[in-house]
């Protein structure tokens, strides 16, 4: 299914026109008819606004999964959300991968080192 179809499920599940349903996403509904026909794709605040509205995963509505929700709790998520990397615990403690093979502690540091430099020229 492609995220027009997805969209105008979601909407049609729950009884809402698209006259309703644009106007709790704050678009036209001409936008939103455009969307569900897959004549044009919503930039990524509006599909945060569409995964937001429908209480799904943005990952559903693209079709990445078939699972509407997150599959993360709560604190995980919080976790995840508010992840440093270069914290030497978690560096030991967690197996960072890159194309599959393990990064060293080295690795991940000069890999940390790099991301750093590059900000910092910006």
């Amino acid at each position: 299914m492609n995220l027009g179809n997805v969209i105008a499920k979601l909407r049609e599940d729950r009884g809402w026109t698209q006259e309703q349903t644009a106007g709790f996403l704050g678009i036209s509904r001409a936008a939103l008819s455009h969307y569900e026909k897959n004549r044009r794709e919503p930039d990524t605040d509006t599909l945060s606004k569409f995964a937001d509205l429908f209480h799904v995963t943005v990952d559903y509505l693209v079709g990445r999964t078939n699972t509407p929700h997150s599959v993360l709790d709560e604190p995980i998520r919080e976790f995840v959300d508010q992840l440093e990397l270069a914290d030497e615990e978690l560096l030991q403690k967690f197996a960072l991968t890159i194309d599959g093979r393990k990064l060293s502690a080295e690795e991940a540091r000069r890999f940390i080192a790099f991301v750093r430099a590059e900000r910092m020229m910006k």
